[in-house]
């Protein structure tokens, strides 16, 4: 263990981590890649201290990764060392396969889950490094023979999403975000190789369940960070329009090599020169690109970037009501006859979205309780109030030139 190499993280404090090989992957370029990728894409349009990043928040999540697995061994669980960093790399790695502003952008540059591409780039590390990742790619996706250690990667309670709660409610300064993490971690222990949250620690779950709840609604789901979201994935959607009508799109080798991929064709997640192409873009590409196009030729992409890049944003209403739904056919309308837009041109600044959250799923990936009688339960045993059908809301965005509120 490199005892000298410490990281001062804001949220947790010094921390340090018990592998050599941890460090290897950090200073590894793809890794290094996840400081110039945004952890809230544009909620620091409404949040302005929502600035960190992927990179701020693998290292966290590792880090609980490491207190959750010591806290398990010091109950008399049998972890060895091989699997203790096996969990810890595929945490750290979890969110490496992420692109530009992460969520914002997922699917939109190429149809693909990040964790697919994760996936790919942990295997091309593992190449490149000489590194044997066969139990972390195991524990990664879920097939390895104890699975909690899976558990506390991917799951309902895992260390990613306790430190994505923890630190985005800390960047944000959204208080409602703030989990017992420490009491979690605390209350976990494993029988049967699954994970179980001692019945102590039932309280502590219903807050960490509610707050996520929150987050979505107050944050990730706030109406301004969708309408500037949208207005980011119009960004992109003209650049590709436009690359292949041949119109030239300042952008970057790497940028303009998934402008101009036909997603209909469908693509090979395997294929070397895409992985190479992928592993160049972050978020520093589409802002330049966007700063750039301020004075495009064409209408609709100038008037985007210029919006986005000033924050002009589309206006949004909640509901699609009948008065909703006139009031924004008659600005759609209004707006396509003032700037002379055909059809296809105004949609790119009118968007109907739903947005849907569901707090907690049932079923086999349920939170387990362990009662002080040994027996296990669910948690949706316990508490039928959280234990509902998805909260959908549905945002009507656009953009607004005549004054409107």
């Amino acid at each position: 263990m490199n005892k000298k190499k410490i990281f001062n993280d804001p949220v947790y404090g010094l921390i340090r981590f018990p592998f050599e090989s941890i460090y290897k992957l950090i200073d590894h370029p793809y890794f290094q890649r996840l400081r110039r990728i945004s952890q809230q894409a544009l909620s620091h349009y409404v949040y302005p201290g929502a600035l960190h990043t992927r990179f701020h928040h693998a290292l966290g999540a590792t880090y609980l990764m490491t207190r959750a697995i010591e806290t398990l061994k010091s109950k008399g669980v049998l972890i060895s060392d091989d699997e203790y960093e096996a969990v810890c790399i595929a945490i750290l790695l979890h969110d490496v396969g992420h692109g530009p502003f992460s969520h914002a952008l997922e699917h939109i540059l190429m149809d693909a889950h990040h964790e697919k591409l994760s996936l790919i780039i942990m295997k091309k590390m593992s190449v490149e490094l000489k590194m044997d990742f066969s139990k972390v790619f195991e524990i990664y996706t879920g097939t390895y023979h104890r699975p909690f250690l899976h558990q506390l990667v991917s799951g309902q309670l895992d260390t990613d999403r306790m430190d994505y709660l923890t630190r985005d409610s800390f960047y944000s300064g959204v208080a409602e975000g703030i989990i017992g993490y420490d009491r979690i971690i605390t209350m976990m222990d494993v029988v049967d190789n699954q994970l179980v949250i001692e019945e102590k620690g039932i309280y502590s779950i219903e807050k960490f369940i509610m707050a996520r709840q929150l987050m979505y609604w107050q944050v990730y789901l706030h109406k301004t960070v969708v309408a500037a979201e949208v207005m980011l994935i119009s960004v992109l959607q003209r650049a590709r329009f436009l690359t292949q009508h041949q119109i030239p799109v300042a952008a970057s080798p790497s940028l303009l090599y998934f402008l101009k991929l036909d997603n209909q064709k469908g693509i090979q997640l395997s294929d070397d020169e895409l992985t190479d192409q992928y592993v160049l873009l972050d978020d520093i590409d589409i802002l330049w690109m966007i700063k750039q196009s301020v004075q495009h030729e064409d209408f609709v992409f100038r008037k985007l970037c210029s919006d986005l890049l000033n924050r002009k944003l589309f206006k949004v209403m909640k509901g699609d009501s009948a008065d909703n739904m006139q009031k924004f056919n008659e600005a759609r309308d209004l707006f396509s006859i003032q700037f002379r837009l055909n059809p296809m041109e105004t949609s790119y600044f009118f968007h109907e979205k739903d947005e849907y959250i569901k707090s907690y799923e049932t079923g086999n990936n349920e939170i387990k309780i362990l009662l002080k009688s040994g027996m296990i339960l669910p948690y949706s045993h316990f508490n039928h109030s959280l234990i509902k059908t998805a909260e959908r809301d549905k945002y009507l965005l656009y953009c607004n030139e005549l004054g409107e509120n």
